[in-house]
């Protein structure tokens, strides 16, 4: 394993502290007032958790599907959090897991153990801005987006243009309709969280009623800060013993050391094989000629200040980038493409200086004012960075062109022109070094999922460590832990390989859809379909439907709303849902609904994603294997994602199908399988339809 780490059994440790006897014993009283099972796993968790806070030492605990990890870390956390008086964050990947601790997991805990701690422990959540409404918006603080302004215009007969009182067709009567459901919704609601709406409204809609931490005016000057939800939120979270909040949070306190986030000194990093997609997400730069235009624009409408330069500056920047393929830029920016970005930066530091001194300024509750501002802020940072984006940096950026595609009704997905100028990216080739600093260096922190292992042997948990900054030269020490599965895998799942197939290629071969008819009618239903493409879910769902005929419901991704399709799928038996990457981690649907999971191919990065092109080349130009450390390790994670949506409870039976003969022929293919769960295993086709149809008829 990496320098530090040592890998701790799932056997039994013994507590040592009379501190690490009172988490087991809060977990007693937790399994008893819910009625819950003692499970090993858990049991070890807490144990070693409690350890972690309490030595402040940095933890990697790999916790099975079943394991009940979030009792397993909320526990030790609680205790941590009211004994020194200090609050702990948990920060997740997904809002569903948010949704989970603080509607279901937290609140049943807290009732649990409200008699056995010293007082009734608070659990606060935290978003960022964009998340609340704003009532300083809602009131007409701010103008509203270009074009959309009529919305909130008052007609003839004192209605809203566009409202749900306008008779008027087209795409502003839904849009209108939304808004004046939201401006209702904003005097009754007690949270302003968007996830706790009875009725979801569109992006567009919400953006009506909302900002984002760079527009916000800020508690110092916004003339409704009393009222402000975000500002709530955040008053909550500072009393609060846990605070829970998402990976992105987390990135924007690590990275740009911003008081998103109360003082803490421990940190439990939830879905943490997330964490370094997530990270890098929250700090991707974009820039484009339409964006420096959009902010010149903005600058125009709300403030005085000359435009000219930086509109100019916008259309080289276009001109400077037109002829540069979609891809990676790997050595930078040249000397044309330089001058172009240098020229924005010029351009934009004029502009953010003329509006500083922009002697017609209104008052500094001018939402629109701050709009344009925040925008040309953006821009410069983006530039810099960009400029800033060579190999040989300290903190190496990632440069990138891509024309965007889009869906076209009756058509599908259409491809961007190339001849179109790009939009730019910018993102850092590691996210290592920053959160070694802004995390691990601040907090003491635990990382847990249930996938957080690839390969075999001591050195498992080295991918994830080397991926978020726990291995290498000056890497804080720490431990890591498997505390494994409460279920029998080998007995109750199947991993079936279809070792015959040809290997994929760019569309479904006759044989792979034969396969999967096959697999579908011995089954019947029952099948969750993991795609590595939109276009491949969609094809195989048309193709099946057309085979298996209209008595057999199989749903698509796109259909409904994802939440809708799911619901769907865990309530019809003999239903089928095919998707694409949203599927592969998430959907929980225990019995018999789901005894079929098919993968398509194994879900290595596209050959022409550029951050994967620049850290694979990074790492072969460090004398590793960039392949086997960047493509394969990746697609180890996302085939154990997938395969756990089989066995969700310990009556859940099943097979995974992967339609990708790789995974048994190719020397890789044990070290992604590695990943997965130990199910039985077989290449055998006639086995697998004959398990299928017992499970099918309920033998």
């Amino acid at each position: 394993m990496s320098d530090g780490a040592k890998e701790a059994g799932a056997g039994g440790a013994q507590p040592r502290t009379e501190h690490e006897r009172e988490a087991l014993r809060l977990l007693d009283a937790a399994v008893q007032a819910t009625g819950g099972q003692h499970r090993a796993g858990q049991r070890e968790m807490v144990l070693q958790v409690a350890r972690a806070l309490e030595s402040r030492r940095h933890l990697l605990v790999q916790a099975g599907t079943g394991t009940g990890k979030s009792l397993a870390y909320l526990i030790p956390a609680l205790q941590h959090a009211m004994t020194q008086e200090d609050p702990v964050v948990v920060a997740t990947a997904t809002l569903a897991l948010q949704a989970q601790i603080m509607k279901r997991d937290a609140p049943r805990l807290v009732e649990a153990l409200k008699d056995e701690l010293p007082r009734e422990p608070v659990v606060a959540l935290v978003k960022g801005r964009s998340n609340y409404l704003c009532r300083h918006k809602v009131d007409g603080g701010y103008p509203g987006d270009e074009g959309e302004e009529a919305l909130f215009t008052v007609a003839d007969d004192g209605g809203m243009i566009g409202s749900a009182t306008d008779g008027a067709a087209g795409p502003s009567s839904l849009l209108g309709k939304e808004v004046m459901y939201l401006r209702a919704w904003a005097d009754q609601t007690e949270t302003g969280d968007r996830d706790d709406l009875e009725v979801p409204v569109t992006d567009r809609a919400w953006r009506q009623v909302s900002v984002t931490a760079v527009d916000c005016l800020g508690a110092s000057r916004c003339p409704q800060a009393e009222e402000c939800f975000s500002e709530r939120a955040r008053a909550d979270a500072a009393d609060a013993d846990v605070v829970v909040t998402n990976h992105a949070m987390l990135a924007i306190s690590a990275f740009e050391g911003l008081a998103v986030l109360p003082a803490y000194s421990a940190v439990v990093v939830d879905e943490a094989h997330e964490l370094q997609d997530r990270v890098t997400g929250a700090v991707t730069g974009q820039l484009s000629g339409s964006i420096v235009h959009g902010a010149a624009t903005s600058l125009r409408r709300h403030t005085t200040v000359a435009v000219e330069d930086l509109i100019e500056a916008g259309a080289a920047l276009d001109r400077a980038f037109t002829d540069t393929p979609s891809g990676l830029i790997a050595a930078g920016p040249d000397e044309v493409q330089e001058q172009a970005l240098t020229g924005v930066l010029t351009a934009a530091r004029q502009c953010l200086s003329d509006l500083g001194q922009d002697k017609d300024k209104e008052a500094d509750a001018d939402g629109g004012r701050q709009m344009a501002r925040s925008r040309i802020l953006e821009v410069l940072e983006v530039v810099e960075r960009m400029l800033a984006a060579r190999p040989e940096a300290d903190f190496p950026e990632v440069l990138w062109a891509t024309r965007p595609g889009h869906f076209e009704p009756g058509v599908g997905w259409q491809p961007g022109d190339e001849t179109d100028p790009p939009q730019l990216y910018v993102a850092p080739l590691s996210v290592a070094g920053k959160l070694r600093e802004g995390l691990f260096g601040k907090a003491t922190t635990v990382l847990t999922s249930a996938t957080l292992t690839v390969g075999s042997g001591e050195r498992r948990f080295d991918s994830v460590a080397g991926d978020v900054g726990l291995a290498g030269p000056d890497a804080p020490k720490f431990e890591a832990l498997d505390v494994g599965s409460p279920f029998d895998y080998p007995r109750q799942g199947v991993l079936y390989v279809a070792r015959h197939l040809p290997r994929p290629g760019r569309t479904a071969s006759p044989e792979s859809l034969d396969e999967l008819e096959a697999l579908l009618r011995a089954s019947r239903g029952g099948a969750l379909g993991l795609f590595s493409s939109r276009r491949a879910a969609e094809d195989a769902a048309a193709e099946m439907r057309r085979r298996l005929g209209p008595k057999t419901t199989i749903l698509c991704q796109g259909d409904a709303t994802l939440s809708a399709l799911v619901r769907q799928f865990s309530e019809e038996p003999d239903t089928s849902l095919f998707g694409t990457m949203s599927l592969w981690q998430g959907v929980d649907v225990p019995g018999n609904s789901l005894r079929l999971v098919v993968i398509d191919r194994i879900p290595f990065p596209r050959p022409d994603d550029p951050l994967s092109q620049a850290r694979t080349r990074d790492v072969a130009r460090h004398g590793g294997n960039g392949f086997m450390r960047i493509s394969a390790t990746h697609a180890a994670v996302r085939m154990a994602q997938g395969a756990g949506r089989l066995v969700r409870s310990v009556t859940d039976r099943g097979v995974v199908a992967v339609l990708d003969p790789r995974l048994a022929t190719e020397r890789y293919g044990g070290y992604i399988t590695s990943a997965l769960p130990d199910f039985w295993r077989t290449t055998d086709g006639d086995v697998v339809r004959g398990v299928l149809a017992r499970l099918a008829s309920g033998d």
